[in-house]
């Protein structure tokens, strides 16, 4: 795509200015890393990093059948949110996929955000609103996707930073919920204890005209810690050291919740697009798993590398893979059938016409 063509956010001069490079990412000119991954990634792990992804799509929704409307569309259980709590689910299909995955914020019964990742923000739109009105829900659908940014500041120094700049008490908010209020002087800033590192920390949504005043106040306050500018590059190898699935590589409009591990996310005390199909397969054991795996010979694995048994028999595919920062191994993500699931099961991975060792383990690797 090329660059003229890309959107960008209310920060993508910033990040220019501050010699990042830049990359095509979901149609957006997106900072990909700023000085060195590894050193980004470190920052995140052990003191504080702040990454602009305000590419990221929200929507209100509001009126007497928000909630309605939200449990028929998503696999997991909103009516068990209070009010000022995240959650964590995704969009079933009507063809045993996943439309998206996304985050559930509950203002109260009436009014929901939903945060939807951003290659996916047309297609969710068009779908949510197929829904409403196949279903003729009564609420209101908002696409705020413009309008907003998202600043998300993640690691363990996160929330000393930001309790400089704020009179909220941070360490009241509870992981996956979120309150507003002012920060850095900027009011209407929601503050939601949320984040895709596994790290700790906080996400904040904000309008655009204020995204600017409100990074370089984070800058300047994390400066103490060391924070870092950082970018979609150490996002991921930070998400995948966690088993964090990133849509259209480890879940897509072909895969079950169910068998992407999703499970706790899918629940079926209230009828959503498709249950019936996702629950056959809880009930009847899935054929294929997503599992994590760690290289035993050298390798890195990438996306779509061939799984193999001891055999050379294909049995799945790798959907993610890197080498971990923080574990300074190779490790990967992964389909592959039931029968090779099974932690310390030794499977190969097909590298440049190589058959490298690798074995699965346990979900979360760090």
């Amino acid at each position: 795509m090329a660059p003229e063509s890309l959107k960008s956010t209310a920060l993508t001069q910033l990040h220019v200015e501050l010699g990042a490079k830049m990359v095509p990412f979901a149609g957006f000119n997106m900072p990909v890393q700023y000085t060195n991954l590894r050193e980004e990634h470190m920052a995140v792990r052990n003191s504080v990093g702040m990454f602009d992804v305000s590419h990221m799509g929200e929507f209100s929704v509001k009126g007497k059948d928000a909630e309605a409307l939200i449990e028929w569309v998503t696999s997991n259980d909103v009516s068990k949110l209070v009010d000022g709590q995240a959650q964590y689910s995704c969009l079933p299909n009507e063809e045993g996929g996943i439309v998206d995955d996304l985050i559930v914020y509950r203002w109260n019964k009436e009014e929901f955000y939903l945060v939807v990742n951003a290659s996916n923000i047309d297609k969710d739109w068009f779908w949510i609103k197929f829904q409403k009105e196949e279903k003729g829900f009564d609420c209101e659908l908002t696409n705020m996707s413009d309008d907003l940014s998202l600043l998300a500041v993640q690691g363990p120094k996160a929330i000393h930073t930001l309790q400089k700049l704020t009179d909220v008490d941070l360490s009241g908010i509870d992981f996956y919920h979120f309150s507003s209020g002012s920060m850095a002087g900027i009011d209407d800033i929601i503050i939601s204890a949320t984040g895709y590192t596994g790290a700790g920390g906080f996400e904040l949504y904000v309008w655009n005209k204020d995204a600017r005043k409100l990074w370089d106040a984070i800058m300047e306050a994390g400066s103490e810690y060391g924070i870092l500018p950082c970018g979609l590059g150490c996002r991921d190898t930070l998400r995948l050291e966690k088993g964090y699935c990133l849509y259209g590589n480890d879940i897509n409009d072909q895969t079950s919740p169910i068998e992407a591990g999703l499970g706790w996310i899918t629940k079926f005390n209230n009828p959503f697009v498709n249950w019936e199909y996702h629950l056959a397969i809880k009930e009847n054991k899935p054929s294929r798993k997503l599992v994590g795996f760690e290289m035993i010979d050298r390798g890195i694995p990438r996306q779509h590398y061939v799984l193999r048994d001891q055999n050379e028999v294909i049995i799945g595919e790798v959907t993610s893979g890197t080498q971990s920062p923080s574990l300074d191994k190779a490790i990967g993500m992964g389909y592959v059938e039931s029968a090779y699931s099974k932690v310390d099961t030794e499977i190969l991975v097909e590298i440049r016409g190589k058959f490298l060792k690798a074995k699965v383990v346990r979900l979360p690797f760090l």
